[in-house]
């Protein structure tokens, strides 16, 4: 190796240590403030400061209830002893000439897969609890003739959840 190649490759190897000190030097002790509001505490990393937990809704419906259900709102909670244990879940409800009633309800019975010969359509996780009012997968974006129409994800639970005898409220 001749000298000049000596002196390009230490110049090289100080500036690449000279780099990475600055980089070590600009680091930000755990318990500072962020660097910006809400942004992580060091530029790359995620942030390490917990987020807030979700605000619930409350549910609409006394301690009784295992099963809530507003029609104003359009949202469903399945309830412990007052206390939401699942959602709001997105639901709609019936049709102006086929309305569902609010009240006090129990469940009758629940089907895996039922089949309306009224309507002549498939109602997958149905539970029943006002005669052939139930809660049923379906579309949310229409109203119903009575029943409660719920995403997948809401009709599977309430039917996971709820017993036949257990309480449903139906609140305007």
């Amino acid at each position: 190796m001749n000298r000049t190649s000596i002196i390009r490759w230490t110049v090289r190897a100080a500036a690449a240590t000279a780099i990475a000190a600055a980089g070590f030097a600009t680091t930000v002790p755990a318990g500072a403030d962020p660097v910006w509001p809400g942004g992580p505490d060091i530029p790359g990393i995620p942030q390490l400061t917990p987020t807030p937990p979700p605000v619930l809704v409350e549910a609409p419906c006394s301690a009784a209830a295992r099963a809530c259900l507003r029609l104003s709102t359009n949202e469903g909670w399945l309830m412990d002893n007052g206390r939401a244990v699942y959602g709001p879940t997105r639901i709609s409800h019936g049709r102006p000439g086929y309305e569902t009633p609010p009240g006090v309800f129990h469940v009758a019975f629940k089907k895996p897969y039922h089949w309306s010969t009224m309507h002549n359509a498939e109602m997958r996780w149905a539970v029943f609890f006002n005669g052939d009012i139930a809660t049923h997968i379906g579309p949310i974006e229409e109203q119903s003739h009575g029943c409660i129409r719920m995403t997948p994800d809401g009709a599977k639970a309430f039917y996971d959840y709820v017993e036949p005898g257990d309480v449903f409220e139906v609140v305007p």
